[in-house]
């Protein structure tokens, strides 16, 4: 007999749950959440899961109560007696904390590993983390997806000519390498200088762009405010456009003002985290649900995934 499969997902993660559903060709499970006076939740499974593999969909952004609601439906399912728990977290929250880079710090994103697998989770799925070191903080598998395979195809598409790749600081220059050698196209750098988190001091650029349409490369988009002044940078050495790509769309603080006063031509991220894009003409929201939920059926059907990478 073949091995049952259920879909889970958080409140705040529904809306690309649901389209994952759509795609993976079932609906998602019915979930109560139970709500005291005092904010406290207690997510409860509402159908029997024995036996079966369990996906909780979920990215754990801020508050901490995404993270917390996605550890108790883990547990759920765990005392439901479920066989495989597979968490899906298109953004995983904490993942800048992959280090300790100053003393008496932690190391958020080592926590949050130990927390998912002590709850109960057997497999991990996600999408472009920070640091790619993060998958060896978990025990278990990690699926570690990558939003070049849908980018690459929405470049491809654009049909944009005098192609260059941009990494906004040094860290990137490696996904922004990998983004030129499928595009053929060449590669500058942005070097940039901090005095505290969010907010950029100095940039510098290495390279030419001049007369050529660039696009920068990088992971998520927080304040905006590195996106934007590479911007600046990249049009007064003579760009013809400036077009960003993240697959995380944090966007907080002034990050869409910021982004509609800035010289990017486009801004597009991935539905990993809610976007307005009402509140910018120039962000576009990709879908990530195609890509998970075709990897979790693959996983489910215990089948090879290594088709779904890119970079």
């Amino acid at each position: 007999m073949s091995q049952s499969s259920y879909l889970f997902t958080t409140r705040t993660s529904r809306k690309l749950a649901e389209q994952i559903a759509a795609h993976y060709g079932q609906a998602l499970g019915a979930i109560n959440i139970l709500e005291f006076s005092d904010g406290e939740f207690e997510p409860v499974l509402e159908q029997s899961v024995r036996g079966g593999r369990v996906f909780l969909i979920g990215s754990t952004f801020p508050p901490a109560d995404n993270l917390l609601e996605l550890l108790l439906m883990i547990d759920a399912a765990k005392r439901a007696s479920a066989k495989n728990i597979t968490v899906v977290i298109p953004y995983f929250g904490l993942a800048r904390q992959d280090r300790k880079d100053q003393p008496r710090a932690p190391i958020g994103a080592k926590l949050v590993a130990n927390l998912l697998t002590a709850a109960g989770a057997t497999r991990v799925m996600t999408m472009d983390l920070h640091a790619d070191q993060i998958q060896g903080f978990f025990e278990i598998p990690v699926d570690h997806l990558y939003a070049s395979t849908i980018f690459i195809d929405y470049i491809l598409q654009n049909k944009i000519d005098n192609l260059t790749i941009a990494s906004p600081d040094m860290g990137g220059a490696k996904r922004a390498k990998n983004y030129a050698s499928h595009l053929g196209a060449e590669v500058v750098i942005c070097y940039k200088e901090r005095k505290k988190a969010n907010v950029v001091e100095e940039m510098f650029l290495i390279g030419d762009v001049k007369d050529r349409n660039v696009i920068l490369i990088d992971d998520m988009i927080d304040t905006a405010g590195t996106l934007c002044k590479a911007a600046d940078i990249l049009i007064k050495n003579g760009a013809k456009s400036v077009r960003a790509m993240a697959t995380h769309g944090v966007l907080s603080g002034n990050a869409y003002q910021n982004i509609e006063n800035s010289q990017l031509t486009e801004v597009i991220v991935t539905d990993t985290i809610p976007v307005d894009e009402a509140l910018s003409s120039k962000i576009k929201v990709l879908s990530c649900a195609p890509l998970f939920a075709d990897v979790m059926k693959l996983v489910h059907r215990h089948e090879s995934i290594s088709n779904k990478f890119i970079i």
